[in-house]
């Protein structure tokens, strides 16, 4: 029966295609593959499914801001969907694929359906076209989506500066007239009305994914493009001092520096750390920056209390390039509230850190899209590195851009203050069965044996060192296990002066600065691993894909035990 539905177009465009449906949200960055276009989350219902060339129906993104860099990559490299559907607003795949039109000519139609994306469950051939979605068997017209000339953009009452409209009609260069464009196309599709100034910006987009990441880097340097607003560098592909030493691919390597290389010619500052609030020009409460990097979003929102939207990869330099953004999102006090509220168990006790990470990634799978007020924590005791942790799994499985904690975080000292003027829509009372459900789910090693140790996901803090340390001259014997931590080069140089650094070597700890776990592969984890041990619930989540390996995880004290014995404990007693 061919019938027709209505949504949201949000990047227009024509295609008919076969239909893959999944009713779960799917992180294009560690979730598909950016050559090929097949599903690798081992998490997703699609893992295996190629949805190059398909309809792809999912209810929205969730996970990392690169998910608009992978989708970027597919379309330059002729691997991408056929088209995009969604069931909630979209904004990080809606703007890879904005930039890639706006840049390079080529697109895919993107429709948000709404309420009616439920209907699309049972459908095996669809059509996109303008704002509708079709069922039947009946193709369009064919559509060519490569070689687009730059849309037309209907500013009607969008309010712009003098210099906005200067930006836009070319005056300051090239390169600030497409960044502009790319700012304000993604401001009106969301809706704002106009831009606001920002402080600071953090680029999530350095690092390489593939040969459409060089490109899009080349095409800015070609223009010109310099950011206007002080800009920090998120982690890149490889540690730039150490990656010859490590056997890394030589094109690889070269490709990765390349693209770091071409960030810091347009000014972006070379931190290479993926927890830019640990640096010492972290903003401040109320701060409106613009940061990517989806730990690093979360963090700011929540514990600092700055003000930022969960931006997507190559959105932020073009922010830091006009110094503008939309004000939208985080940025506007009413949209920072809580809709959910999750009650933890009352019976939990004796939490090791262990338990904040798995909590952050339950609610996360629980609260998709929602901003979540949690309660039952309250003199817990909770630590920046656990506010650190829990937010980086709650934006693994979550695309929301914060979280509230009562009595903890900064905008949540009670309820009210929390809530605002929002009715939650739902209370959720969790239970031991559910913490129970996501342990479960980040431990994916088939058997207790460990052959290595990896830690700083986000990359490590100061004080994160410092326990580490403390755990590893308890045990009084070396490492048997190799056991590496990946942090900022600023915290490793602190941690050095403080004679940090000498103690952990001494028990067998390796550094790595620059990258993350996420962009490491073999030879640095050696091909001979089956399993590893994290304590960072985002890495038990990726890593499996990432590293082809077997991931255990638990907390910072089992993974020192781990690196002495090999094996790994058995479940937390809190848990159990």
């Amino acid at each position: 029966m061919n019938r027709s539905f209505k949504g949201r177009s949000l990047v227009d465009g024509v295609a008919s295609a076969d239909l893959l449906y999944s009713d779960v949200p799917l992180s294009f960055m560690g979730g598909v593959d950016p050559a090929t276009g097949v599903v690798t989350d081992t998490h997703h219902p699609l893992r295996g499914q190629s949805a190059k060339g398909k309809i792809l129906a999912i209810p929205s993104g969730r996970g990392s801001c690169a998910g608009s860099g992978v989708l970027f990559e597919l379309l330059l490299g002729e691997a991408a969907p056929a088209g995009l559907v969604f069931a909630h607003e979209e904004t990080i795949l809606t703007l890879g694929t904005i930039i890639a039109e706006e840049l390079f000519g080529k697109s895919i139609p993107l429709i948000n359906l709404g309420d009616n994306f439920q209907q699309l469950s049972s459908v095996a051939f669809a059509t996109m076209r303008g704002n509708e979605v079709l069922i039947g068997r009946d193709k369009a017209e064919s559509w060519d989506a490569q070689g687009l000339e730059p849309v037309d953009i209907a500013v009607g009452d969008f309010s712009l500066t003098a210099k906005d409209r200067g930006m836009l009609e070319g005056e300051h260069g090239p390169a600030p007239r497409a960044a502009m464009r790319v700012v304000l196309r993604a401001a009106m599709l969301e809706g704002a009305k106009d831009l606001i100034d920002v402080t600071q910006a953090h680029i999530d987009g350095c690092f390489y994914t593939g040969p459409g990441s060089l490109q899009f880097v080349r095409k800015l340097c070609e223009l010109g493009a310099q950011v206007s607003v002080p800009s920090s560098m998120n982690a890149i592909s490889v540690d730039e001092r150490l990656w010859r030493k490590q056997g890394v691919d030589e094109t690889f390597g070269e490709a990765a520096m390349e693209v770091a290389e071409s960030y810091a010619k347009m000014g972006v500052k070379r931190t290479f750390t993926c927890a830019p609030y640990l640096l010492d020009t972290a903003p401040k409460f109320g701060d409106q920056i613009v940061w990517a990097e989806s730990n690093a979003v979360v963090y700011a929102n929540s514990v600092i209390g700055a003000r930022t939207m969960k931006y997507p990869d190559y959105l932020d330099i073009c922010i830091a390039i006009t110094g503008r953004a939309p004000n939208m999102d985080c940025h506007v006090e009413k949209n920072r509230a809580a809709t959910v509220v999750f009650n933890v168990p009352a019976d939990i006790s004796r939490i090791d850190d262990s338990f904040y990470p798995a909590l952050g990634y339950l609610i996360g799978h629980m609260a998709p899209n929602d901003i979540p007020l949690i309660c039952g924590l309250q003199g817990a005791g909770v630590t920046l590195d656990d506010l650190k942790a829990l937010g980086a799994a709650f934006a693994t499985t979550s695309a929301a851009p914060m979280f509230h904690i009562l009595g903890v975080t900064a905008e949540a000292k009670t309820a009210e203050q929390a809530l605002g003027q929002t009715t939650p829509a739902r209370q959720v009372e969790l239970s031991m069965d559910d913490m129970r459900k996501a342990w479960s789910e980040l431990n994916s090693a088939a058997s207790d044996h460990v052959d290595y140790v990896a830690l700083g996901n986000p990359h490590f803090s100061l004080t994160e060192c410092g326990r580490l340390a403390e755990l590893c001259q308890t045990k009084g014997r070396k490492a048997v296990v190799p056991i590496t931590v990946t942090c900022g080069r600023d915290v490793y140089a602190r941690a050095a002066e403080a004679g940090i650094i000498e103690k952990l070597k001494d028990f067998g700890v390796q550094f790595i600065n620059d990258t993350c776990w996420c962009l490491i592969g073999e030879p640095v984890i050696p091909p001979a691993a089956v399993n590893l041990m994290t304590n960072s619930a985002k890495y038990a989540h990726y890593g499996p894909v990432a590293t082809g390996k077997g991931l255990h995880f638990r907390s910072l004290a089992d993974c020192v035990d781990a690196a002495c014995t090999g094996k790994a404990k058995a479940m937390p007693a809190w848990l159990a």
